[in-house]
């Protein structure tokens, strides 16, 4: 099958297109992260891509050049008060809008990673399923998320020794549901998350 034509080649040349994606969706703890990346058409950064289809190490270096190269780029934590308060969907989608909103210089057209589009945009905006594949700008935005949210969450195993955050960075994985069952969730779970709801049922921590 051939590859698909990005929407951005589609687009106006001089249009300044910020790409749009997240990382942290499906964690039982810490933040969800979302990154907008403008990039410069007269600085390439060869290599982009979905970010989870790059090494660790490729992804540090690819975000230090987008960094530095980029036209303008902004990351947003929407932290676990506030996905419990809203839940994980609006919060993915509050962290996007502000992303997108508060690049300098604004962005003209908005590409998302996904199939919604965030509501409250200044500009128009298209949704891509696999995006972060196929539009560099996407590709760029999920390398940074990524990367934030694993430093941070490399921090938060130094606050709270025990759980292996730094190992699978929140998610349910056994090593981390088991640890929950030993120490029961710390401040940085996502209380509306079910495995770690159960677990906040009255008497199950009693000593």
């Amino acid at each position: 099958m051939p590859r698909r034509r990005p929407v951005s080649a589609r687009l106006d040349r001089d249009l300044r297109i910020a790409g749009v994606d997240e990382a942290g969706r499906g964690p039982l703890a810490g933040p969800v992260v979302v990154a907008a990346v403008i990039l410069d058409p007269a600085r390439t950064i060869r290599g982009l891509d979905d970010s989870k289809q790059l090494s660790e190490t490729r992804r540090e270096t690819l975000y230090e050049r987008i960094v530095e190269r980029a036209l303008a780029w902004r990351i947003v934590f929407v932290e676990c008060p506030q996905i419990d308060r809203i839940n994980i969907y609006q919060a993915t989608m509050q962290g996007m809008r502000e992303a997108a909103c508060g690049l300098d210089p604004t962005a003209e057209y908005v590409l998302v990673d996904g199939n919604k589009v965030p509501p409250g945009l200044s500009c128009e905006a298209q949704a891509i399923v696999g995006g972060d594949g196929l539009e560099p700008s996407i590709g760029a935005a999920s390398i940074l998320a990524k990367v934030a949210r694993d430093r941070h969450m490399q921090a938060l195993d130094e606050r709270y020794p025990g759980y292996g955050f730094a190992r699978h960075k929140g998610y349910g994985v056994p090593e981390h549901l088991d640890a929950l069952q030993r120490l029961g969730p710390c401040p940085e779970h996502r209380r509306s998350f079910a495995p770690v709801r159960k677990l906040l049922e009255p008497g199950l921590f009693d000593a």
